[in-house]
């Protein structure tokens, strides 16, 4: 399941993000498997640097604040966002399929169920830089504006293409999901959607709307790993 996000940063966080990016030092060749390194070209704020906390702690923010995201995602754990850019001299990330497990701060592990790419850059900021996903439905391409993010299974080959004019900036992030299987959490997601829409059309008291609430709420509890 491949679900996009609109906008989850205000402008003015937006700003700040991009301000803090282009004061921040840049390496390359760091947060990738060995496979992966192979295809990755592109830099990244290493752990340590001094912008790194507080760059994480305005995308949190906006995650946990916009419900959508939760709705989808269902996220148990999230690995502190991470920043990179794209430019001609370090222009691309191959083809990949993401690691499945990754270390979390306090020396636990993530099991990634689900990617996701918060695009930084503006689409006529650069050209290429395209993340495509293949999924069971085929090679999808996506290039959003600037504050908005995408998530896809971990599982998914994919890749960001060459930039050849421009930069490219972006925030990306892994989450294990308290729904594992990605076809219950779509279910989930759209069964979601809808009882919110009949919540706006019939308010929450309707005696259907309370067992259809109380239907998706045991689904989750049968379903989550926790």
């Amino acid at each position: 399941m491949i679900v996009s996000f609109e906008n989850i940063l205000t402008p003015e966080e937006l700003a700040a993000i991009r301000r803090q990016l282009r004061g921040a030092d840049w390496a390359r060749g760091i947060s990738a498997g060995p496979q992966a390194k192979q295809v990755k070209k592109n830099l990244q704020i290493p752990e340590g640097s001094e912008a790194l906390r507080e760059l994480r702690i305005m995308v949190m923010r906006a995650l946990n604040r916009t419900p959508e995201i939760m709705s989808a995602i269902m996220p148990f754990k999230i690995i502190p966002p991470n920043f990179n850019r794209y430019t001609v001299e370090d222009s691309h990330y191959g083809k990949h399929i993401d690691s499945t497990l990754r270390s979390l701060p306090d020396g636990s592990y993530l099991r990634t169920d689900v990617s996701a790419t918060l695009f930084l850059s503006d689409p006529d900021e650069y050209e290429g830089g395209e993340l495509n996903v293949i999924d069971t439905y085929g090679e999808q391409t996506i290039k959003l504006s600037a504050g908005s993010l995408v998530t896809y299974p971990s599982g998914s080959l994919h890749e960001v293409t060459p930039v050849t004019k421009g930069e490219r900036l972006g925030c990306y992030m892994f989450m294990q999901s308290l729904i594992r299987d990605t076809e219950k959490r779509r279910l989930l997601y759209e069964m979601d959607n809808s009882l919110r829409r009949l919540r706006a059309e019939q308010g929450e008291a309707n005696a259907e709307l309370v067992a259809l609430t109380g239907t998706y709420n045991n689904l989750v509890r049968m379903w989550s790993d926790c």
